[in-house]
């Protein structure tokens, strides 16, 4: 993934990479699910870290949902 650079005036960027099968664990056994890898990077002057975690949080809901 490409770094993610905030330019005045935004606040954050988020980055998807490429969705791809990977073995996570799942109700205690191993499952093949799709990843998609995010980042998020935020200026700390203007937004919170725990902001940034209950937003990143959000999103995984709604991509979740789809």
């Amino acid at each position: 993934m490409p770094t993610l650079i905030v330019v005045p005036p935004q606040v954050s960027i988020i980055g998807a990479g490429r969705v791809s099968p990977h073995v996570v664990a799942h109700d205690g056994k191993a499952a093949i699910r799709r990843i998609l890898p995010l980042s998020l990077t935020f200026d700390h002057r203007v937004v919170a870290g725990g902001e940034a975690a209950r937003f990143l949080r959000a999103l995984k809901a709604d991509l979740q949902r789809a």
